[in-house]
């Protein structure tokens, strides 16, 4: 009996701890089998670069271990609920179910909520049209947050503006949102604004008064290309000091080669001037700020300071509002932020050889285009990398990079050594090297490659590739 009693009571005991080991053990449950493996996952849009939104959303990436967990928890969803994990917010008083959600919420892997819009003001009259669409379209295709364009055209432009982007594939209007305002001055003579320098140019000097709702606008002239995400410029808003209210990149890097160090007869900032094609403003600063002038003692507003202001320079300045800029800025230096030239590469940073070293160390990543050189044969990179982004008919963007690869060597092999800007073809790949930076990290085998120095698509993104609609 006492045999029996002791064979009882030793079940009981193994009993036990095989129920404490089926329900305590399951706690400490191991991932499943393949949870750290390389997955596909989708990326939110984010500067920081997983991918680049022309890629469908997906990239190869190594989960995370939170990820892991959470990978492991939607294999067996359908079997047993389970309580998710916020990552980053855990509560010390909670321990390890801090992070638990409400019971009955399934897993999904979805995109960050909406950030804050980046605003885009560009100013359009007379034969622009193409120029300023190229523009924006290379602004949705080196972008990752949603853009706002601010479209300020001639009344006979708005219909051709609202007619090319509907054209747009939806896949991308999707990112975008614009308005069409007309062309408009608050103050002095319009006919005169209108006149000054090019077409219409002054306007973007009325813009933190017509755009009373925005916080913060970057401006650009039609003919510049972004071969960076926007992301990036935006984030220089941040560097801003408690002063600085825009930014501008300098208008030269030698003094001695420099226009307005040479042939300026009014006041410019620093010792070269800035160039107004790529601004950057905080326009609620500008509103709000008195500007400290040469013309009376007290400092002025920015409406009430402009047309003074042109009234006593206008027989002395020769590039317009931008000299306009230059003098604001000469009188108040502790406003403006200046960014490096590769935000602002124009053909003067290699018309007298390589003189912007931010480029040839990071590459171009915006590309101004101006004394017209995307519609002649004087500088025939320039000319190549605008006619790339107009042809450009693929949506996965590796083509597109190895398209932008192609017809700037076509243009390399033309640049010969008496053509100004030869010290592109000499440089290589300073014009694309943003685009590469952009686009290659953490693409080794689905999308765009490294390949002796240059960028091609791989042959799996070559098969999956079959004519896509045209822009």
């Amino acid at each position: 009996m006492k045999l029996y009693c002791k064979v009882v009571a030793i079940l009981l005991c193994l009993g036990t701890l095989l129920l404490l080991y089926l329900f305590v053990g399951n706690a400490d449950e191991p991932p499943l089998k393949g949870a750290g493996e390389t997955r596909w996952l989708p990326v939110s849009s984010g500067p920081g670069g997983r991918a680049h939104p022309l890629f469908a959303h997906f990239q190869p990436v190594r989960a995370a271990p939170e990820e892991e967990e959470g990978a492991a928890a939607a294999q067996i969803a359908k079997r047993e609920p389970r309580l998710s994990r916020n990552p980053g917010k855990r509560s010390p008083a909670r321990g390890k179910f801090a992070n638990a959600r409400r019971p009955g919420k399934q897993k999904h892997l979805k995109e960050l909520p909406s950030r804050q819009w980046m605003h885009l003001a560009v100013v359009a009259c007379g034969n622009r049209l193409e120029e300023t669409l190229i523009m924006l379209k290379s602004a949705v295709l080196f972008s990752y947050r949603k853009l706002k364009f601010h479209i300020f055209a001639e009344d006979s432009l708005k219909p051709e503006f609202e007619k090319k982007l509907r054209e747009w594939p939806s896949s991308y209007t999707k990112k975008f949102e614009y308005n069409v305002y007309p062309i408009a001055f608050s103050v002095g003579n319009a006919q005169e604004w209108k006149k000054l320098f090019k077409p219409c140019a002054a306007q973007r000097l009325f813009l933190p008064v017509i755009l009373k709702d925005v916080d913060s606008l970057l401006y650009v002239d039609t003919d510049v290309l972004f071969l960076r995400p926007i992301d990036d410029i935006w984030s220089f808003l941040k560097e801003f000091n408690s002063t600085q209210l825009a930014a501008m990149a300098p208008e030269h890097e030698i003094p001695k080669i420099g226009w307005y160090s040479r042939f300026a007869r009014h006041p410019y900032y620093g010792t070269t001037g800035v160039n107004s094609g790529v601004m950057l403003m905080n326009l609620t600063r500008i509103r709000n700020t008195q500007f400290k002038n040469s013309m009376i003692p007290t400092g002025l507003m920015w409406e009430e300071m402009l047309y003074p202001l042109y009234q006593k320079y206008k027989n002395y300045i020769t590039w317009g509002d931008q000299d306009l800029l230059n003098i604001i800025f000469y009188f108040n230096p502790e406003c403006l932020y200046v960014f490096p030239c590769q935000w602002n590469y124009r053909p003067d940073h290699c018309m007298y050889g390589s003189n912007c070293k931010g480029a040839e160390e990071e590459g171009i990543s915006v590309l101004h285009g101006n004394r017209g050189v995307y519609h002649d044969d004087k500088q025939p990179t320039f000319k190549a990398l605008y006619e790339v982004i107009r042809d450009v008919s693929v949506l996965l963007f590796g083509i597109f990079v190895f398209n932008l690869i192609q017809s700037s060597a076509r243009s390399y092999s033309r640049a010969l050594n008496g053509l100004n800007c030869s010290s592109l073809r000499k440089k290589g790949t300073v014009c694309i090297r943003s685009v590469h930076k952009t686009l290659c990290v953490g693409l080794p085998s689905h999308g765009v490659c490294v390949y002796e120095g240059w960028l091609k698509p791989s042959s799996s993104m070559l098969k999956q590739t079959s004519n896509p609609k045209a822009w």
